[in-house]
């Protein structure tokens, strides 16, 4: 198996911002806009942000093991482009990536009232997976504390990952970590933690997570789980091993721009589950970035982005304040933070942010 990598603080998302450009022309016709959806297309001057846009993403072809890239400015094309042999339709593992997709269906999970809520204690659906004679602390382990990655147990990432997937019972084989911190203490960043997640989505609703996923994001345009590795005992790995196109990822992002909304204007995410998932709730002790409900959280060109990071590259980067939605996928072998790629996209990002700002 390989190693994992290591997968954003911003206000009310009731309203959807539009590209900052032709304010004059924005402001007169604000009455037309329809409050909590995206702004209309002819208030964007897209044909001056294009072929700057396309310039950077040609820019982009030094970073070796870049496969693509989308960016939308509320949702209308601001540029894309495939590298090599990849391609925008073309099937990728997307890592750690996945983790936000885990947490969207905790949200609606809650909200349709199969969990009650981020301080429930996951022994109250777990607790004929705990280890004899437990560790009293693992009593006090929440769901937020899984879903902020503060669960305090010895990380199933890093150097323990291949040991904890080569388990014949990977959440037993979590559930029994010792306690390298507190529960709700500082972020100790961990694929068993989604995965635990992964395993109480299925047992409150009788059915896998996959079929969930299937069922209460179906009715996203263009949104598809391709294939998803299982563990032993038949649950999906929350937090991993998802195949998903470049153009399904970014429809992802796209829902969540839009405060859990599809295009249609259907709701399938609480707005405030949303809120809370971008709420800083600890910082990553690798990169210092803060961290909510599965989502990184950075500033970059001076705007504040919520983002998901998988090992080798797979970013999904959300601007609210900008209507920006850019997806960006890369080789999934090659690592992504140790060798600075990482922060290439970071800069790439960056560059998007301040062209479409000024």
């Amino acid at each position: 198996m390989k190693r994992r990598d290591f997968l954003p603080l911003l206000g009310a998302v009731a309203l959807i911002p539009m590209c900052p450009l032709s304010i004059a022309r924005a402001q007169s016709a604000s009455a037309e806009a329809p409050a909590g959806g995206p702004q209309p297309a002819a208030l964007v001057d897209l044909d001056a942000l294009r072929p700057r846009i396309a310039t950077l993403l040609e820019e982009a072809r030094r970073l070796d093991t870049l496969e693509t890239v989308i960016a939308t400015c509320n949702g209308e094309t601001l540029g894309e482009r495939a590298y090599g042999n990849s391609s925008l339709t073309g099937s990728t593992n997307i890592k750690s990536a996945s983790k936000c997709v885990v947490s969207a269906l905790v949200g609606i999970a809650i909200d349709k009232g199969l969990l009650d809520g981020v301080d429930q204690k996951i022994e109250t659906v777990l607790r004929a997976e705990f280890p004899a004679n437990p560790d009293p602390r693992l009593s006090q382990v929440t769901i937020g504390h899984l879903l902020s990655m503060r669960a305090g147990l010895d990380r199933m990432s890093g150097p323990n990952y291949g040991r904890w997937v080569a388990s014949r019972n990977w959440t037993r084989f979590a559930l029994a970590a010792d306690f390298v911190g507190e529960p709700g203490g500082d972020m100790l960043y961990s694929t068993a933690s989604t995965h635990l997640l992964s395993v109480i989505l299925t047992k409150v609703s009788g059915k896998p997570t996959l079929s969930l996923a299937r069922e209460w994001l179906g009715p996203l345009e263009g949104f598809r789980i391709g294939s998803w590795h299982r563990d032993p005992q038949g649950y999906y790995l929350g937090g991993n091993q998802m195949a998903m196109t470049p153009r399904s990822l970014h429809a992802f992002g796209e829902l969540y721009r839009r405060g859990g909304v599809t295009g249609d204007g259907t709701r399938l995410i609480s707005e405030n589950w949303i809120r809370e998932s971008w709420m800083r709730r600890t910082n990553s002790v690798f990169s210092g970035d803060g961290y909510g409900y599965a989502w990184f959280l950075k500033e970059m060109g001076g705007e504040q982005v919520n983002y998901a990071w998988g090992y080798g590259g797979q970013m999904l980067y959300i601007t609210p304040s900008l209507g920006l939605t850019v997806a960006m996928t890369s080789n999934e072998s090659a690592p992504s933070a140790r060798t600075g790629y990482r922060d290439e996209l970071h800069r790439l990002m960056t560059r998007i942010i301040e062209t479409v700002a000024t």
